[in-house]
C-alpha cells in the first residue's frame, strides 16, 4: 500500500510564501501523475497543481497560476508545492495524491488518483 505524508503546513501571512512537501512511501518509477488538492471548510475539494510525467507536463489551477510551482525530487520520493503571494482564500487542508500509469490530458481531476495523503492544514491570515 502506497502511503503519502504531507508536511509544511501552518500559519502564513497574506503576501507570504510556503512550501509543502509530500513524502511518498513507494518509488516514483515509470509513469505516474502526482498532484496537490485542497479543501476549505464548507467547500468542495479542488485541484491546485499536478504533474504528469508521461506527458512531461505540469498543470495549475487558475487561482494559483503564476505564483505556485510543483516539483519532484525523484531520489527522495517527494513532491513539493511552493506557493507565494498567499491570500486568505488559500487557507485549506492541502492533500497530496498519486496514481501510476499513463494519462492523457489534465491531471487536475481527483478521479484520476488512487492514493491520497491525510492532508496538512494551511491558514493564511494576518
Amino acid at each position: 500500500q502506497v502511503q503519502l505524508v504531507e508536511s509544511g503546513g501552518g500559519l502564513a501571512q497574506p503576501g507570504g510564501s510556503l512550501e509543502l512537501s509530500c513524502q511518498v512511501s513507494a518509488m516514483l518509477l515509470d509513469y505516474y501523475v502526482i498532484g496537490w488538492f485542497r479543501q476549505a471548510p464548507g467547500k468542495d475539494r479542488e485541484a491546485v497543481s499536478c504533474l504528469n510525467n508521461w506527458e512531461e507536463t505540469t498543470y495549475y489551477t487558475d487561482s494559483v497560476e503564476g505564483r505556485s510551482a510543483i516539483s519532484l525530487n525523484i531520489s527522495a520520493n517527494t513532491v513539493t508545492l511552493e506557493m507565494s503571494s498567499l491570500k486568505p482564500e488559500d487557507s485549506a487542508i492541502y492533500y497530496c495524491a498519486l496514481d501510476y500509469g499513463t494519462f492523457r490530458g489534465s491531471c487536475l481531476r481527483d478521479q484520476v488518483y488512487e492514493y491520497w495523503g491525510r492532508g496538512t492544514q494551511v491558514t493564511v491570515e494576518p
